[in-house]
């Protein structure tokens, strides 16, 4: 693989790590018993700079912005906004390395999602691994779910959202992506502050302003529109199965760092269920077919016995890629 092939996979993993920071800045903020800012806080931070910080970036590109069409574009963002509240409300009630474990479980839900919206049965092998998955979610999360914590069903409902959003990605490749996040981050901010008003909050707001909390806040921010650049230019440039599975690394570093940042030992049988997770998880990313929510139409079938001459039309980077809705370039919460 020359140097050309691999810089996706490698922006991959940089985007991987500073989606890896942001992950572990909010468990900062938010862990028990030493609360220094609400969940609901971090989030708005979240999504407001990333806002900031994404218009600013497409303004600069000469970017077209666009707000109310196509609607799938809404689909979209209201389906990222959900999963990017229930990522931190999980934040604020889980170990950083549960809750991007079981957020990252959004193929499996692809790959159910599929049977009711687009006809599309799993088979076996595909039931297979999905029952894979779930055993490694019980595995990773069962002294959570024994203990009635609300963080684990929040962060597996966040699972759902981002797959709704991957679903209707695919019909946005007209849509630029500079264009997607900033529609996509200006919606959440708004579903963020609406969460702030009506949730309850343990922390003053006054916490912002100590220059602890407030550099980590702006830490929040820039690592996670970091990680989204790098993300993009990822899944513009790589194959979009082998990038997916790339940027399953987030986990890897979110655990590495959890252990330095926060003096915390590995349970070997959450370890074990993190890797039933990754694994199916992994196989569903490479196997377009598994998750794609395209399908043929019989009308534009060509009828064997009248030859046609092949189209001219340039050939898309990597098989498939175009018949799958993970080959836009996913956008984290």
């Amino acid at each position: 693989m020359n140097q050309s092939d691999a810089r996706p996979y490698v922006w991959m993993l940089c985007g991987s790590f500073a989606f890896a920071v942001m992950a572990v800045l909010a468990e900062y903020l938010t862990r028990k018993p030493d609360t220094l800012c609400d969940w609901q806080t971090v989030v708005v931070f979240r999504a407001a700079l990333v806002t900031v910080f994404a218009a600013a970036l497409a303004w600069q590109a000469g970017a077209r912005l666009v707000w109310f069409r196509p609607w799938r574009l809404w689909v979209r963002s209201i389906s990222g906004s959900c999963s990017m509240v229930g990522t931190f409300y999980a934040f604020g009630h889980l170990h950083a390395e549960d809750v991007v474990t079981l957020c990252n479980t959004f193929p499996l839900w692809v790959a159910l999602l599929s049977w009711p919206l687009y006809g599309q049965a799993p088979g076996w092998k595909t039931m297979a691994a999905i029952l894979v998955g779930i055993a490694g979610v019980v595995l990773v999360e069962q002294p959570h779910i024994e203990a009635g914590n609300l963080g684990v069903f929040a962060a597996l409902a966040a699972a759902l959202f981002t797959a709704i959003a991957m679903l209707g990605l695919h019909r946005l490749h007209d849509v630029d992506p500079r264009a997607v996040v900033v529609h996509f981050s200006a919606v959440a901010t708004i579903f963020c502050f609406v969460a702030f008003l009506v949730t309850p909050r343990t922390q003053p707001l006054t916490r912002v302003f100590e220059a602890g909390v407030f550099l980590r806040l702006i830490g929040i921010g820039v690592s996670a529109t970091i990680g989204q650049v790098f993300l993009t230019l990822a899944f513009g440039r790589g194959a979009p199965a082998k990038v997916s599975v790339v940027g399953l690394m987030q986990i890897v570093f979110v655990m590495v760092m959890c252990v330095w940042a926060f003096d915390r030992t590995v349970n070997t049988i959450a370890l074990v269920g993190t890797g039933l997770v990754i694994a199916p998880t992994a196989w569903l990313l490479t196997r377009p077919k598994a998750t794609s929510a395209v399908k043929p139409n019989p009308a534009h079938t060509l009828p064997p016995a009248t030859p046609q001459p092949a189209p001219n039309r340039t050939p898309a980077s990597g098989s498939n890629s175009e018949n799958t809705p993970l080959a836009t370039p996913q956008l984290r919460p």
